[in-house]
């Protein structure tokens, strides 16, 4: 796919309302159609210093290389949307790539990777106010919840009033919750089935109104329990955890399965796969959230 570079950097430069003015003029879709399932591609992984993927420590550091492998993926059957920050989803929305398609805002990107302030998660992308003016159809949030961090107070406070915004616009909200730590000084995620069952209790009870929350959790081992701990919907994220393909989607499918589960929003394991195949990865994970594609 050709994409129009030469064009985005002009229209930047010269014409930046004619950013906006892509992003409001795109057709637009329902959130839930057809099966009700989502599949959403992520990249807001960058804005918080995470550029990169297993073992290269800048693969999403080229923004040109980044918006192929994100073209690429949105035009593949069964893909509903894109997860990313203003900066991605203006690009792309330049590039004409998001008519039809979901777009996702995520929000807190403050807590940069391996800063000291890490857990104090601040609210440095997109605000309700901005997604409503702008059209953008969902929201997401990461809430890393550390007992021993005072950061993870500032983080509670301000997603809660995250959600408490969300639910007045009628904006569905993502929320992604992790038990998290420092081991060595580095900011860990807990994947056991009791942390993710716990940290979804905590992130439940953020804001005012739950009536638009929805849950973005890992697929860990006894995801039946986890699954038993919400009657929130659902989409499982896909991480960069290095298994083998044949073992993660094996994975992703039992999980699938489960009662409450909507679908998948994966990133970095699909767009930078150990193969180099992009439209493969997408295409087996499409057909994992969509039974119906061929």
């Amino acid at each position: 796919m050709t994409l129009d570079f030469d064009r985005l950097r002009e229209l930047r430069a010269t014409n930046p309302a004619g950013v906006s003015r892509a992003l409001a003029d795109r057709r637009r879709r329902d959130v839930i159609r057809g099966d009700g399932r989502l599949f959403i591609v992520a990249a807001d992984h960058p804005a918080r210093g995470a550029i990169a993927v297993g073992q290269n420590p800048t693969a999403m550091a080229n923004r040109y290389d980044l918006l192929e492998r994100m073209a690429l993926a949105l035009s593949r059957p069964g893909v509903d949307g894109v997860l990313g920050t203003p900066d991605i989803i203006d690009d792309l929305a330049a590039l004409g790539l998001l008519d039809d398609k979901i777009i996702v805002g995520s929000m807190n990107r403050g807590g940069l990777r391996g800063a000291s302030f890490e857990l104090d998660d601040r609210y440095t992308a997109y605000d309700v106010p901005a997604m409503v003016r702008q059209g953008i159809d969902f929201a997401k949030t990461l809430i890393r919840v550390d007992l021993q961090d005072d950061g993870t107070a500032a983080t509670l406070e301000a997603t809660a009033r995250a959600v408490d915004q969300a639910a007045a616009a009628g904006l569905p909200i993502m929320l992604e919750p992790f038990m998290s730590a420092r081991v060595g000084g580095k900011v860990s995620n807990d994947l056991s089935a009791n942390a993710v069952i716990l940290s979804t209790a905590i992130a439940s009870g953020l804001g005012n109104s739950s009536a638009h929350t929805w849950m973005k959790l890992p697929v860990v081992p006894e995801m039946e329990r986890v699954m038993e701990a919400t009657t929130m919907p659902t989409l499982l994220l896909g991480g960069d955890n290095g298994d083998a393909p044949d073992v993660m989607y094996a994975a992703w499918e039992r999980a699938l399965a489960l009662p409450g589960v909507r679908g998948l929003t994966v990133g970095r394991t699909l767009l930078y796969p150990s193969d180099g195949d992009v439209a493969a990865a997408v295409d087996t994970a499409a057909r994992l959230v969509h039974r119906d594609l061929p």
